[in-house]
């Protein structure tokens, strides 16, 4: 037992700020011992607080460590925590503006206590957003908000932005709710042996009430902005303005207040990751029924490859006779046709000359004619790890297909040119599946044509009647929808023409299969899904942009924009980062080894987005709705 001097001489004097809303921070000094838990810290902080409300939600943050306190279990001295500690007693939930994909702001209650990866579960649940690993939180550098910062100084009236604040939320029924994105409760009590909470404030955290709230108006997207409001936001001119931008993502295995965020400031909600699971909308009939305009937009042929091979047996062994596009299924399909090739080479003019070509698995061969197939071809182009860009002018009836295929100096460059839209899109598919490693038999073959051939029907100058008179009657500004370079280059009603063009492909479409055919003519186009970084390569004596996507690396010139080599995802065997030079080293197949440094961003970000795409490979259609949030921090996280 020890005597109250002893106890005096072991116990020592801890400051703690305490932050409430909308009051002055005051501190207070508590006597405290090493042995006591952090739970204990709080709950003496409470009793000579003496003020009766909710303090559920309040931690310590410890600022000179930069870290919380949060397990409350722990005492003093196992935290570290000494007479010297700046400690802050603050709401781990805060406001925040967010920027929405479809440019609205919202301002919100957020856990900044929570790594960001959870934040943003809780965010896209309290708006009704699906699949909430697919976006994360940019901070916008100094120059997004430059533009508006000159706008506001050159104004004479104070410019009022447009914010749907979800602070307190009403529920259906029209009964007030608790305010934020976590349930009040009484006073805390904490167990004194243990330092957890008790029982009465087990309830912490639950369901937010903004999911009962009515968010619909944040699916819908927004009409098109005046060309005022366009020349002020940021807009990226090359790709080393993009690779700035996204210097910009917060570290998904911190929180918020580690990161520096600070209460009310803005940031901007953003997908993070261009591979969207399940766009499909068969997989969502319950919410589409809600609609009158509820319609099957999706094509009952499209059977499940095993469901079907399964129906196919049971025929045929009852007796009956098996559908014939199954019997032959391991027998790999190949295309032989007639097409033009092109090499590029120095001071020789663009000239294509035609030859026999056989696609077979992931390669092409090439003969001088058909007669000569059986023998050796001039040559065979394996297209396993390649780029294939389009080279298409529908109205010039030009199908081209651009291949950048990887050797051991670089790419080697080929064009092969098609006589007419449907063999493009056969071979454009062909190349496509092949430079991911698979073949024309497997099952993604004939949707990948089908959406190549609408794609270049939405290209396609068909609608000439209905332009002439629909011009007259449009109210339109065509630089609305188009990008500053593309409006400089044409006159405002040339882009009207090709506006109202596009539109008559999609006009008789449901409004689900427009978006649908939209996000695939997006998903077509040879920069898709990119995320651009500034690196120097280990040995080199230049910079290289550095493409992130979710199935390869690129590494690309940064001052032609022209790729250089590839690397896919599927041979890759290891990668890892040297975090005292913050150097990130990758070990690819057949002993290829890469190692650069980030210069545009910390390297921490490069190595979260290879990891966070291989993340999302592992999902499945037939999981349920829960992630395995451990499996993606050993990917995303590092060892710092």
């Amino acid at each position: 037992m020890l005597s109250s001097s002893d106890f005096a001489s072991a116990s020592w004097e801890l400051v703690v700020r305490v932050e409430r809303p909308n009051e002055e921070e005051k501190e207070v000094t508590l006597r405290v011992s090493g042995d006591l838990h952090i739970g204990g810290v709080m709950l003496k902080l409470v009793e000579q607080i003496n003020i009766s409300q909710d303090w559920s939600d309040f931690a310590l943050w410890w600022e000179q460590k930069h870290c919380w306190l949060l397990k409350t279990h722990w005492t003093l001295d196992k935290c570290g925590v000494q007479a010297d500690a700046k400690l802050l007693f603050t709401p781990q939930h805060k406001m925040l503006r967010l920027r929405l994909p479809n440019l609205k702001t919202v301002r919100l209650r957020v856990s900044f206590s929570a790594v960001v990866f959870r934040a943003v579960g809780d965010i896209c649940r309290a708006l009704n957003i699906r699949r909430a690993e697919e976006l994360s939180l940019l901070k916008p550098s100094d120059e997004y908000f430059k533009k508006k910062k000159k706008r506001e100084k050159n104004s004479k009236e104070p410019i009022i932005e447009d914010i749907l604040n979800l602070e307190v939320s009403p529920t259906i029924s029209g009964s007030p709710v608790n305010p934020g994105l976590y349930s009040k409760t009484m006073t805390p009590m904490y167990d004194p042996i243990s330092g957890t909470p008790a029982s009465s404030t087990m309830t912490w955290f639950s369901d937010s009430p903004l999911t009962e709230q009515n968010c619909s108006i944040l699916a819908f997207s927004q009409p098109p902005q005046s060309p005022e409001v366009l020349a002020d936001m940021y807009q990226p001119r090359s790709l080393i303005d993009k690779a700035k931008l996204n210097a910009g993502w917060l570290d998904s295995s911190r929180s918020l207040m580690e990161q520096g965020i600070q209460e009310d400031e803005q940031l901007l909600l953003r997908f993070k990751y261009y591979t969207f699971f399940d766009l499909n909308p068969k997989y969502h009939i319950s919410k589409l029924s809600l609609s009158t305009e509820t319609q099957d937009f999706t094509n009952e042929s499209e059977i499940d490859e095993v469901e079907a091979a399964l129906s196919n047996l049971e025929v045929t062994l009852e007796g009956g006779k098996a559908d014939s596009a199954l019997e032959d299924i391991t027998d790999i399909p190949k295309l032989a046709d007639n097409l033009k090739l092109f090499r590029p080479k120095k001071l020789i003019l663009k000239a294509f000359k035609q030859y026999w070509f056989v696609f077979k698995d992931t390669s092409i061969a090439y003969f001088k004619n058909k007669e000569l197939e059986q023998g050796e071809p001039v040559e065979k182009l394996n297209l396993r790890g390649c780029e294939v860009v389009p080279d298409v002018n529908v109205a010039g009836r030009k199908f081209g297909i651009k291949l950048l295929i990887p050797i051991a100096d670089g790419m080697n460059e080929v064009y092969l040119r098609c006589d007419h839209e449907t063999q493009y899109a056969q071979w454009m598919a062909a190349c496509i599946l092949a430079s991911k490693g698979k073949t024309m038999a497997d099952s993604s073959y004939q949707p990948e044509v089908l959406n190549i051939l609408s794609f270049l029907r939405m290209k396609n100058r068909n609608a000439a009647s209905l332009m002439a008179s629909g011009l007259e009657n449009m109210d339109m500004n065509p630089e609305c929808f188009v990008s500053p370079r593309c409006a400089k280059k044409h006159k405002s009603k040339q882009l009207a023409a090709r506006i109202l063009e596009a539109h008559q492909n999609v006009a008789q479409m449901p409004l689900v299969e427009a978006k649908l055919r939209f996000i695939q003519a997006w998903q077509s186009l040879p920069e898709f899904g990119l995320t651009y970084y500034l690196v120097r390569f280990k040995g080199s004596k230049k910079d290289d942009i550095l493409g992130v996507s979710y199935n390869r690396l690129i590494r690309i010139d940064a001052n032609s924009g022209i790729p250089i080599t590839t690397w896919r995802f599927t041979n890759m065997k290891q990668w890892n980062v040297n975090w005292e030079i913050r150097q990130v080293a990758i070990e690819f197949d057949q002993n290829v080894s890469i190692a650069f440094t980030c210069l545009s961003a910390d390297c921490k970000i490069v190595h979260e987005y290879i990891g966070g795409y291989i993340f999302l490979s592992t999902r499945s259609k037939d999981q349920n709705e829960s992630l395995d949030e451990d499996l993606f921090h050993k990917l995303t996280g590092g060892q710092e």
